[in-house]
């Protein structure tokens, strides 16, 4: 249906005003708190300048994102004039139009009501409220405590005394979020046209649940797409797709330096059963999914939909004694050369032994598809058969072939100590020797592999002089010993390193 009312403007303008309905949207949502919004609505210009008026759009809408196109190409479309209003009517802001006017409020006192005046000193009213940002739920508006203030005989009063009477809305008023626009086109007639935008307070984020049996590490995965709405509008019957990868968004406020580069994917196609309900494909370089069937997106609505389901995922346990406790704040701003000649630096002992859950994202291992980054829940079968958590973590979008490692917690019966048993600094020949003894106590009825973790932080050159075990060099200020530490048992491992410079 479309309504054409004159105006009163000059040079054959016509006005056509739309119907706060059109086709079903189509929706790109990214993980960075927006989204890209498409909606054919139709047309019908006249010759000359059109003037268009269209409410059916987001709260969050980015005005200067718009774009208006005839997707078949048969018409060319220019704006001359674009103009948005994001300020609907509400009783704040009428409040606020009338701050310094004296108005009637509506007071009930049991059964009988009364008019009551008051003059309004301040409105509270919040244009633009402050902001926060949630990684689950985007950017939250943060609640200002500032209530109306009326003057009601003479006294102040902290909130209005009844229900406002406000006189005729204003003819300029809104009632919705309103896009006008003025329109020119060098071919005349009935058209369907795409009206894209960008829309901030969108976003999705995937969440896996991961069950182990009662004895054993392989696992089972269910994966979860979670699509949270609160851009103000409801999405009728709308088609939805994700965005993952490090696409370059700048919130206000921001540089290019400091723009959110967070990336996500959804996964398909890979896993055996019914056809999955989100699948996925490259696109430029960066990855694009799309939920199977349409589907209405409430505002205020968080939507999840399963997008994984996985079995016989063979994972590790991985026990890691990262022994060195270095407490970041205390020595900021310290650089190679003052640490070198600290003694103390590095000496402090962690007790903990970390508990990682390690898995391949391989075909092989009934995976082997890009997972979105989002957050691993881990949950084990008791002996009576009930499900108990025992751990999460995050993980950043992972393709397929890499391996996954997820931290759960720390081991109760496993513990470590680590000490500093000899330094020694020669300023003249320039050369640190550094020795210490780590001890591994295995409380458990089982034998544990304990990987070692030690950082080589007193320079770049350096070489592991004395030894009690083999290590292995992971990176180029990294080792790690394995050590097997028997039942109720305690296994001690020394080295020494000599750093030059």
């Amino acid at each position: 249906m479309r309504l054409n009312v004159p105006v009163r403007i000059a040079s054959a303008i016509s006005f056509l005003l739309l119907p706060a309905w059109a086709a079903e949207p189509q929706l790109t949502i990214y993980n960075q708190n927006f989204a890209v919004v498409r909606v054919l609505i139709p047309l019908n210009l006249k010759s000359g300048e059109n003037r268009i008026q269209f409410t059916d759009t987001a709260a969050y809408l980015e005005p200067t994102s718009v774009i208006l196109r005839d997707p078949s190409g048969a018409h060319l479309l220019r704006i001359l004039e674009q103009n948005y209003r994001a300020d609907p009517v509400s009783s704040q802001l009428l409040l606020a139009l009338n701050e310094g006017k004296t108005l009637d409020f509506m007071v009930q006192q049991g059964d009988k009501t009364e008019i009551v005046h008051g003059k309004i000193i301040r409105s509270g009213y919040l244009p633009n409220p402050p902001q926060t940002w949630n990684p689950y739920n985007g950017w939250q508006g943060v609640p200002v405590p500032t209530e109306p203030i009326v003057e009601v005989n003479g006294k102040l009063r902290m909130g209005v005394p009844g229900t406002p009477l406000f006189p005729a809305l204003p003819d300029d008023t809104v009632l919705n979020p309103t896009l006008t626009w003025v329109i020119e086109t060098d071919k005349p007639g009935e058209m369907n046209a795409e009206f894209s935008y960008v829309t901030s307070q969108m976003t999705w984020n995937a969440d896996y649940n991961l069950v182990a049996p009662e004895q054993g590490d392989v696992i089972d995965m269910v994966g979860w797409v979670g699509i949270r709405n609160s851009s103000g509008k409801t999405f009728d019957n709308a088609r939805i797709k994700l965005m993952a990868g490090e696409v370059n968004k700048l919130q206000p406020g921001q540089g290019v330096a400091d723009s959110l580069t967070r990336a996500f994917g959804v996964v398909g196609g890979a896993i055996s059963g019914p056809v999955p309900l989100v699948t996925q494909k490259p696109f430029e370089e960066y990855h694009l999914y799309e939920l199977h069937r349409p589907t209405t997106l409430h505002n205020q609505e968080t939507k999840q939909v399963e997008f994984v389901r996985a079995s016989g995922i063979k994972s590790e346990r991985v026990f890691i004694y990262d022994g060195a406790q270095i407490n970041q704040q205390q020595y900021q701003g310290w650089n190679v050369e003052t640490i070198r000649q600290n003694r103390e630096y590095g000496t402090q002992s962690n007790p903990d032994v970390w508990v990682m859950r390690e898995f391949i994202n391989s075909e092989a291992n009934h995976l082997g598809i890009p997972l979105p980054a989002g957050r691993l829940r881990f949950y084990r079968q008791d002996s009576d058969g009930q499900l108990e958590f025992t751990g999460e973590d995050e993980i950043k979008h992972t393709p397929r072939d890499e391996t996954i490692r997820a931290f759960t917690g720390s081991a109760f019966d496993l513990k470590g100590e680590r000490r500093q048993t000899d330094y020694h600094i020669d300023f003249n020949s320039r050369w640190v020797d550094e020795s210490f003894e780590i001890k591994l106590r295995n409380h458990k009825k089982e034998g544990a592999v304990v990987r070692v973790v030690e950082h080589m932080y007193r320079g770049l050159g350096w070489d592991i002089a004395e030894k009690s075990a083999t290590y292995l060099k992971t990176d180029a200020q990294t080792i790690e010993f394995q050590v097997q530490v028997p039942p109720d048992g305690e296994k001690t491992l020394t080295y020494k390193a000599h750093y030059t410079w």
